[in-house]
């Protein structure tokens, strides 16, 4: 497999793993989860350089791992209680598990050189380097994890579909219905912390906040409907990575850069374009209405709303 095709992969793996997840994500206004978790696995990180003297890249993710299922867990915990929105549980729980990793690097690591970049954030152009044997062929050693957490992603959603769906609309009928939503929030967001962490070392965390967050955005511009917008998002994150692959060549640009930048103007263009809820759909019903207004004024009967 050519370097170009290695990294090509693991991106549309990336984007398939994050694209599963979200469009829940943004429906369910909790799209910072994802850059909330790259900041509360340091704790993680720190403590695994404490116990075992280590950054070797498995140790490194268990250990962030960890910390990011407790920054979930937190987040959710406090949003369930009621006494704070989601916004306001993210805003409490990263920048505490944060300040606590960066006071164990000066406490127990002040002279090794630690934080997320020597650490978990990875770099896509460096995957083909790294690679492992699958049926005795050698291939980029993410593509069969990201291939694995994609697979468990579209497991999960299939399997839950009728609860997400339910539970990201309308939680207190769901919970009349007998569906848990507290146990559904719990494991999509447990599956975004995984998928985070994992994709982290792969590709980067700014690639995997913009996959989480861009294509979802864009998607939920152009339909209001939940099944087209995972299938929306899953296309407008394949176009970005490859588009965005063949842009940075073409620029010898930053590769992650590029692909996101793909990925934002798709956004833009939704944002302007969508037929019912972009910019220029809703300056052309405005200017509708005024006409209404005005031939209904000129002609002395009430305009229909």
């Amino acid at each position: 497999m050519s370097d170009g095709l290695a990294i090509v992969v693991t991106a549309l793996l990336v984007a398939t793993a994050t694209g599963l997840l979200g469009p829940f994500l943004v429906l369910r206004r909790q799209a910072l989860m994802s850059d909330a978790v790259s900041h509360a696995v340091l704790p993680g990180i720190v403590l695994v350089f404490v116990l075992f003297g280590t950054r070797a890249p498995l140790p490194v993710i268990l250990g962030a791992g960890v910390f990011a299922v407790l920054c979930v867990l937190a987040i959710d915990a406090f949003r369930a209680s009621g006494l704070v929105r989601s916004d306001a549980a993210i805003g409490l729980v990263f920048p505490t598990l944060f300040a606590l990793g960066v006071i164990g690097i000066n406490t127990f690591a002040s002279g090794a050189h630690i934080d997320l970049d020597a650490t978990i954030y990875g770099e896509i152009a460096f995957s083909p380097f790294r690679t492992t044997e699958v049926l005795g062929v050698e291939v980029a050693r993410s593509i069969p994890i990201l291939g694995a957490v994609a697979l468990v992603n579209l497991v999960l959603v299939a399997a839950l579909w009728k609860e997400l769906k339910v539970t990201t609309f309308d939680p207190e009928f769901a919970r009349t219905t007998g569906f848990a939503p507290r146990l559904v929030s719990r494991l999509l967001l447990l599956a975004v912390a995984v998928t985070a962490v994992v994709s982290f070392e792969s590709v980067g965390a700014i690639l995997v906040v913009t996959m989480l967050i861009v294509p979802a955005a864009a998607a939920r511009m152009l339909t209001d409907r939940l099944a087209p917008m995972v299938a929306v998002t899953l296309a407008i994150g394949w176009a970005s990575a490859a588009g965005g692959y063949a842009t940075a060549v073409e620029l010898d640009a930053s590769i992650a850069g590029a692909m996101g930048m793909i990925a934002a103007g798709a956004f833009a263009a939704a944002l302007l374009l969508a037929p019912r809820h972009g910019v220029l759909a809703r300056l052309a019903q405005r200017r509708r209405a005024r006409r209404r207004v005005a031939a209904a004024l000129a002609s002395g009967r009430p305009s229909r709303p």
